[in-house]
């Protein structure tokens, strides 16, 4: 039997875990032959995310250290399935179009899949500042290293797992989404899509540091540029 891991890495996301984990068309995806993995990565949460993703069904692995690309790092090390989807814990992204992005990847024979959450995004699902700042960022990824992605910095994706071998990725905080983009599309030479989703408002505190993260984000593109 085909295998997929669906990793969602979560700190004190007690408002939407539940619903996240549910959302997952598990039985659709065992229709297309696939055994299912729902990893949880509780990225040291204090308000009882790791117990009530464990109620709802998922696999959750503890990673004490706090950070987006160390959570994403830890869950892609205990994952077991063939192929990797992921998401965020906050209802933000359609879970629900996995099945689909799949068949694509193996319809097209495709490494990996990345997404566009401007295409269709809701009109409150995020603030100027951040429209802005992504936009910069993507800018700035396009220009350096010449590759055609509109949302750099999306965080859901689908891959098959043995392209991890050929990645190297060093960021254990936010610049881990636009460096696995990178590693993948420019370096790896992996064959790949954007495909356009719906972006929800977020459900929960939001936790995205604005400028600061955004700065980051961008100082690591440059250095990225220049020292692999």
């Amino acid at each position: 039997m085909k295998t997929i891991s669906i990793v969602i890495p979560a700190r004190n996301e007690r408002a939407a875990i539940e619903r996240t984990i549910r959302a997952i068309p598990k039985d659709e995806l065992e229709r297309m032959g696939y055994e299912v993995q729902i990893l949880v990565v509780d990225n040291d949460s204090d308000d009882g995310t790791g117990e009530l993703a464990k109620q709802a069904g998922a696999e959750v692995v503890l990673e004490p250290t706090r950070g987006y690309g160390k959570a994403y790092k830890t869950g892609f090390a205990n994952a077991t399935g063939e192929i990797i989807a992921t998401a965020d814990a906050d209802l933000t992204y359609p879970v629900e179009e996995i099945p689909g992005f799949i068949k694509l990847l193996e319809d097209e024979t495709l490494d990996f899949i990345t997404t566009n959450r401007f295409a269709k995004m809701d009109k409150n699902a995020m603030s100027w500042r951040n429209k802005f700042g992504n936009s910069v960022l993507s800018f700035t990824t396009r220009l350096l290293f010449q590759i055609d992605l509109v949302d750099s910095q999306s965080g859901m994706w689908v891959f098959r797992r043995s392209i991890l071998d050929n990645l190297v990725l060093r960021s254990n905080g936010m610049p881990l989404s636009e460096e696995l983009k990178l590693e993948a599309c420019h370096f790896a030479k992996c064959r790949w899509r954007e495909m356009p989703i719906e972006y929800k408002v977020r459900i929960g505190k939001i936790k995205l540091r604005g400028w600061r993260d955004g700065l980051q984000n961008l100082f690591y593109l440059i250095r990225k540029r220049i020292a692999r």
